[in-house]
């Protein structure tokens, strides 16, 4: 397979160019990883050599499988787990491969998963702009979300699930009984059920799921918000804010929980190196706590890739998009610097997980496999969705037929044969003798917006063929 069947990137410092192109060419090993005959049919995204495939793996490699140019498909590996949807609407958070059966762990007993099925849906739509594919999960989702609250919700209207749910197991935070992090996914999920709804026009789906959103919301911002400290906590079994800082905070941002107010004053918190700011952004605990471990320790102070792409997509749902990209630049330097130690980037693995203070990947004693050498599912949301999507700057709604183009300053940069559908484009800017010039191709008609910060925004549509824009003359 060859590289040119990607969508290829223009960036100024060529090593993040290649990180992106190795990064497809990696793909290519997880691509059904297993290779036995197995229950599980099709071809899926999974950990190679990995003996079951999981929820998470599924989700989140559909933020980065959606820019393949359909090579790879992100769509199967969710049906994976829809088609096994038992008859009370639950859908457990792993099955093995070989059987297909599902793989339950003793301290998750009912096998529960991250709640984002409906963030990665509604992702998928504007990738794709399927609306029968809509129209078939949107039942599946119901019923699934249905599930999580006869399981797992309390009278108080919150959620209570076993530590591991979370994905943090040992986060420095053992009194908590109601978990932020999946309150506010439970928050994620309902809303983004209730955009689904919308885009079929079911008003009364629509009406219920935006109804238990704010829900929700309220109880998070009365229960979980620490005005002295302008952060959200977890809570104990007698509702008091257990004071620990973790990056589990930041999931409100993701579900549009906080006021401006409160965002601003967690948003703060990600420069400030007391805090999130450390030099490789984001420990998954505050450097000011005690349980902060600078060897990452797990969930201790390791950076977690999937965690910055969470926090970075938080930003942005708060305009932030400046903070967003010199964090998603920062943190791709850091994944360049550590993938071998005399820093040749041509050798060597991207991680599961990184130090907080420099390079390198992250250590916990008494556990050498961790992290994992090429955990795609994770390093390939910051190689090629946080590289398109925010050092590019690139936005892309095929169903509103718009591409946003959001940069702080020009630079020569872009991409080069996207797929939209059947709809091939490319843009790219460059300086010429009569100054910024972005130049463009596609095969259809499409709406774009240029979003120079501060400076510059222009709706324009673009024709069909060949045809580019001056900055200046705009």
């Amino acid at each position: 397979m060859t590289k040119r069947d990607f969508p290829k990137i223009h960036f100024y410092d060529q090593d993040f160019v290649d990180i992106y192109d190795k990064t497809w060419a990696w793909i290519q090993d997880c691509w059904n990883a297993d290779g036995e005959k197995s229950a599980i049919e099709g071809k899926f995204f999974s950990y190679p050599g990995a003996p079951t495939i999981h929820q998470a793996d599924a989700i989140w490699s559909s933020f980065f499988l959606v820019y393949s140019n359909r090579i790879y498909q992100a769509h199967p590996s969710l049906d994976i787990f829809y088609e096994r949807q038992e008859p009370n609407g639950a859908i457990r958070s792993a099955y093995t491969i070989k059987t297909g059966a599902p793989h339950v762990e003793k301290d998750n007993p009912e096998g529960l998963g991250l709640p984002l099925f409906a963030w990665a849906e509604f992702n998928l739509y504007h990738k794709s702009a399927n609306k029968k594919r809509v129209k078939d999960v949107l039942p599946i989702l119901q019923k699934y979300s249905a599930w999580i609250d006869a399981t797992f919700k309390k009278p108080n209207g919150l959620y209570r699930v076993p530590a591991s749910v979370t994905g943090m197991p040992n986060s420095p935070r053992e009194d908590a009984y109601y978990f932020l992090d999946f309150n506010a996914m439970m928050a994620v999920n309902v809303l983004y059920i209730s955009a689904l709804a919308d885009i079929l026009n079911d008003k009364e789906a629509s009406f219920q799921y935006k109804k238990q959103y704010f829900s929700l919301k309220t109880r998070i911002n009365s229960l979980m918000w620490d005005p002295d400290d302008g952060f959200y906590h977890d809570i104990d079994r007698s509702e008091n804010r257990v004071p620990v800082k973790t990056i589990g905070g930041y999931w409100p941002l993701l579900a549009e929980i906080p006021s401006d107010d409160k965002a601003e004053r967690i948003i703060a918190k990600l420069t400030d190196p007391k805090f999130f700011g450390a030099p490789h952004p984001f420990p998954t605990v505050s450097v000011s706590e005690k349980g902060f471990d600078e060897n990452g320790r797990g969930f201790r102070g390791s950076v977690f890739p999937h965690l910055t792409f969470m926090v970075i997509k938080g930003l942005e749902r708060y305009q932030r998009w400046d903070l967003a990209r010199d964090c998603a630049i920062r943190h791709l330097y850091f994944m360049l610097d550590s993938m071998s130690p005399d820093g040749d980037h041509h050798k060597g693995n991207l991680w599961e997980a990184y130090l907080p203070t420099k390079e390198g990947p992250a250590k916990w004693q008494g556990k050498p496999d961790f992290p994992r050498p090429q955990y795609l599912t994770y390093d390939a949301l910051s190689t090629i969705c946080l590289t398109i999507e925010n050092i590019v700057g690139l936005f892309i709604s095929l169903p509103r037929k718009t591409v946003d183009w959001i940069i702080p300053n020009l630079e020569i940069m872009g991409v080069e044969n996207l797929s939209l559908k059947k709809n091939m484009i490319t843009i790219l800017s460059n300086k010429s003798g009569r100054g910024w010039e972005i130049h463009m191709e596609s095969e259809k008609l499409y709406y774009f917006t240029i979003n120079i910060l501060g400076k510059k925004k222009k709706t324009l549509p673009i024709p069909s063929g060949k045809c580019s824009m001056l900055i200046d003359k705009l």
